[in-house]
């Protein structure tokens, strides 16, 4: 098995052409579709068990629902010609400290829904000027447009999914 190199340490170029923007919006849809197909099978005790002190599956979904909000708000930051995006906690204060493991998993997987769909749509109302400016991305040091904002989402969407499935397959093997 590939080891999953850990988010932290990825790079990214940022040079795609603005025509992709569509493709990378249907990545960004699908990630709810995807997670429900992943984990709609899982009984509670593998939704919920952590493997070398790490987040369990349902701690991995309920983070990305906790992002929401900060790619909401860098998209804000775009709108407002900000010169640096917000910078996202990288403690992950917000998903260490929700307790997604008592929640029921479906309640986890449609606030995700309602919440991305919400991004999604403001994505897809942007026009070619918007989605091509620039702004910093405080952890990366690197120039970032929309288009890479959103693509990079997508990424870290994938990042987490892989993490699920990798869990899914420690726990019931394992």
């Amino acid at each position: 098995m590939v080891t999953q190199i850990k988010w932290f340490e990825r790079k990214f170029s940022f040079d795609y052409p603005i025509g992709i923007f569509p493709c990378i919006i249907e990545r960004l849809r699908g990630t709810p579709v995807r997670l429900e197909e992943l984990i709609r099978s899982f009984p509670l005790e593998i939704l919920t068990q952590r493997v070398n002190d790490g987040w369990s599956i349902q701690e991995h979904v309920g983070h990305l629902g906790d992002l929401e909000t900060l790619h909401d708000g860098r998209l804000d930051d775009f709108l407002a010609d900000a010169k640096v995006l917000r910078a996202a906690d990288l403690t992950n204060r917000k998903t260490n400290e929700a307790d997604h493991n008592s929640q029921p998993i479906q309640t986890l997987l449609d606030s995700f829904r309602s919440l991305r769909m919400d991004f999604v749509k403001r994505l897809e109302e942007l026009d070619e000027e918007v989605v091509g400016r620039i702004a910093l991305h405080p952890r990366l040091k690197q120039p970032m447009r929309v288009i890479d904002m959103a693509f990079f989402t997508a990424e870290h969407d994938d990042h987490h999914v892989a993490k699920m499935a990798q869990l899914a397959k420690v726990t019931t093997t394992g």
